[in-house]
């Protein structure tokens, strides 16, 4: 049925994916009710024809649920003005919508849609923003139709704006023709969105279109598992379970597949690992050109010879005397071979003297007036790079020129240009990075990987770092001893102790730089002895949040901001989405803000971009700290370390996350003056040692776990690590690749 109303009250509203619950009032009848559904655009004294039908709620009653929706634009000046404050205009606020309204009356929106240049008859309107209220008019003309298809599918504003930017007018045919498009298209759908979307549309179970993005989509999930490729039994018994069908069928979709270039099939011609002669590996073709490019790449620049002439004798007496250090033989070592190696790799736990060492290759490159190049994959971790070096450092993206995903200004055919690129906090560097990375190397360069072995790998696929260290083919100098300066940081030899799996002193001792808080006796204190996960956990998350509002501040005369929470995982009580939460309201109070799915984004708020967006120039895991919005323009301005404000539209906030707490994963390639993490039994699964050992080694002047003695127990013992699939060590050891 059909029902024209007018909207009263808005009683609930998710500007994510437009749902709403309102309070309408039948146009026909005068009649209040309460309507539920999507709708683009709600706002008080809107008026709209609703399609759909009576449901009765089991809390709130008899409700009306929007199936469709159409907007009636009543030309009056008042439900004009109404509508151009809506939010669905740029460069139109209530001040400008009462000067155009009371420039041209009822007239207002037939010039908008046919003479819109003479709104600059409107003071105040020159041509920016003219040209603002132009396309932002047209866009939405242009996507009402689109929004209107869409919503159908019960899919979010943000996403049906990407769909528009990606395919424009044809959106809907575009669709119709090929849903699963969608998760191969555009960031932020997935296959089982996709899938959803044309299981409505009445697609066939074994539709070819279905059973290629199924492939895709296991192969996709394996490699944010860490994989590079999945044995070919793997992937037909996975992608058969997820796309309910007899597997027998996929072979000759995967063929397809592999004649379109999409995938690409290896032949295992001997035994690699646990990896049978004869296997068939099935990788997307990313990752297969990628293992193979690192491996060439790699071996090329190590068999080329260097251009540099270094005067040898006494070089390591003038390099101590430089640096004014007195180097062990290990690091004396590891300078030797940096200087007579085209490719090293240093590795070694934090205290081991990493950056005194490198500091140590570098003034042995300055005495032969060499020009180096220092890169770190995150902002965090470059910034601590140029610190330490008094040096420029740049992240990876930033060194290569990022102009889009996977592809950068520096390349094979454009290579960077210098005689020494020294690369920290590699064990982060995923496949497709790393490849990107060596391509841009000049054969006569040096190239020297600095990280730490033992930590989490890389959130994208490979295990880089330890393939090249498992090769045994390149040079690698592993740094074990403690210094002395170190040895004083129960955080440095509690790491160690974590990592060698034994529990750390955790005794709370005078003048220690790590607190062990536990949560066994907290709860025992207030009288609670039954262990209810729920309960602990809450309770935890307030302990934490009293911890990061006052008292660390008050202890150490630091504020807030140098106070960052680390969690294993993103959900529940301890997990980081909630902690963000309890965070933002102790340390940013106040209402107003811009909500967004999960959270409401207000200035100064710390945040962090969660995908490489190359038009913005930011990357995943950047942070910065909101510094203004603008809800005329409907932009979110975010102020990024050593950048001019970042400006993004309402509908891009998906990619911004707050961050005053972020995951363990998220958090590597970064120090903090103090951390704050929990070690609950809420995340059993997640409590394993080099996890645990990650956040830890995070912490650069305090440290402070909030857990139990049962979970840390647990953490240490777990030196379980799922085995990633990739062959890299093995291309590495085979003479040609």
């Amino acid at each position: 049925m059909e029902i024209k109303c007018e909207v009263k009250k808005i009683i609930f509203q998710n500007p994510e994916d437009g749902y709403v619950a309102i309070s309408c009032r039948n146009v026909s009848s005068s009649v209040e009710f309460v309507a539920r559904g999507r709708v683009i655009g709600i706002r008080t004294g809107a008026v709209f024809v609703f399609t759909g039908g009576w449901v009765t709620h089991p809390k709130y009653g008899k409700q009306f649920d929007i199936e469709s929706f159409d907007e009636v634009i009543i030309e009056t000046r008042e439900a004009i003005f109404n509508y151009l404050t809506s939010g669905l205009f740029k460069g139109i606020g209530k001040a400008y919508a009462k000067k155009i309204v009371d420039t041209f009356g009822t007239d207002t929106l037939k010039i908008m849609d046919t003479e819109p240049e003479r709104l600059t008859e409107v003071r105040g309107i020159g041509k920016g923003r003219l040209e603002k209220i132009q396309k932002s008019w047209q866009d939405w003309r242009a996507i009402k139709k689109i929004v209107y298809f869409f919503q159908g599918y019960n899919i979010p504003t943000s996403k049906i704006v990407r769909i528009y930017k990606m395919y424009g007018e044809e959106s809907i045919e575009k669709v119709k023709e090929n849903p699963y498009r969608l998760a191969d298209d555009i960031w932020g759908f997935g296959f089982k969105t996709a899938d959803e979307i044309a299981m409505n549309m009445g697609f066939a179970i074994d539709n070819r279109f279905r059973l290629r993005s199924g492939i895709l989509y296991t192969l996709n999930t394996l490699a944010s598992e860490g994989h590079c490729f999945a044995t070919q039994f793997m992937l037909f018994s996975t992608a058969a379970e997820i796309l309910g069908v007899d597997k027998a069928i996929l072979p000759e979709v995967l063929d397809g597949m592999v004649e379109d270039h999409t995938v690409c099939v290896e032949v295992l011609q001997e035994q690699a690992g646990v990896l049978g002669e004869g296997m068939e590996l099935v990788y997307l073709k990313q990752y297969f050109y990628s293992e193979i490019g690192v491996s060439n790449c790699l071996k090329r620049i190590y068999h080329a010879k260097s251009h540099l002439h270094f005067n040898l004798k006494g070089l390591m007496q003038r390099v101590q005397a430089n640096g004014d250090v007195q180097y062990d033989n290990i690091q004396l070592d590891a300078i030797r071979a940096a200087v007579s190696s085209k490719v090293l790799v240093l590795t070694g736990g934090p205290g081991t003297g990493k950056t005194t060492t490198t500091l140590g290759i570098i003034h042995a490159f300055k005495e032969a007036n060499a020009r180096i190049l220092l890169a770190a994959p995150t902002g965090k971790a470059a910034k601590r790079l140029a610190e330490t070096t008094g040096m420029e450092a740049k992240t990876i993206h930033r060194l290569l020129g990022a102009v889009g995903m996977n592809k950068f200004l520096f390349n094979e055919e454009n290579p960077l240009s210098g005689d020494v690129l020294i690369v920290d906090e590699c064990s982060m560097i995923d496949i497709l990075l790393m490849h990107s990375l060596l391509k841009a190397v000049p054969e006569d360069m040096t190239v020297i990987l600095v990280g730490d072995v033992d930590q989490l790998p890389s959130v994208g696929a490979g295990n880089v770092l330890r393939d090249i260290i498992n090769s045994g083919v390149f040079p690698v100098v592993r740094l074990t001893r403690i210094f002395r300066q170190a040895q004083a940081s129960r955080i440095v030899t509690g790491a160690h102790m974590v990592n060698d799996g034994y529990t750390p002193d955790i005794s709370n001792a005078n003048g220690s730089d790590l607190f062990f808080m536990d949560m066994d006796s907290v709860m025992f204190r207030r009288g609670i002895f039954d262990y209810i996960p729920a309960e602990w956990a809450s309770t935890a998350a307030s302990e934490i949040v009293s911890l990061v509002s006052n008292r660390i501040s008050q202890h150490f005369g630091l504020p807030s901001s140098d106070i960052q929470v680390l969690s294993p995982m993103r959900k529940g009580d301890i997990g980081v989405m909630e902690l963000n939460k309890r965070l933002q309201a102790a340390l940013n109070p106040g209402k107003d803000g811009v909500e967004y799915g999960n959270y409401t984004f207000k200035v100064n708020d710390r945040v962090m971009q969660i995908k490489n967006n190359y038009d913005k120039k930011v990357f995943n895991g950047d942070s910065g700290i909101v510094e203004r919005i603008d809800k005329e323009e409907r932009s979110l301005f975010v102020r990024f370390e050593g950048m001019e404000p970042v400006e993004y539209d309402f509908t891009e906030l998906d990619e911004l996350v707050l961050s005053y707490a972020t995951t363990i994963h998220k958090s590597q390639g970064s120090e903090y003056p103090v951390v704050v993490m929990p070690v609950m039994a809420n995340h059993w699964m997640m409590l394993q040692r080099n996890l645990v050992y990650t956040g830890m080694t995070r912490a650069k002047k305090f440290l402070v776990i909030v857990g139990t003695k049962k979970a840390m127990n647990r953490a240490v013992r777990n030196a379980v690590v799922q085995k990633r699939n990739t062959l890299l060590w093995k291309r590495l050891q085979a003479k040609s690749s």
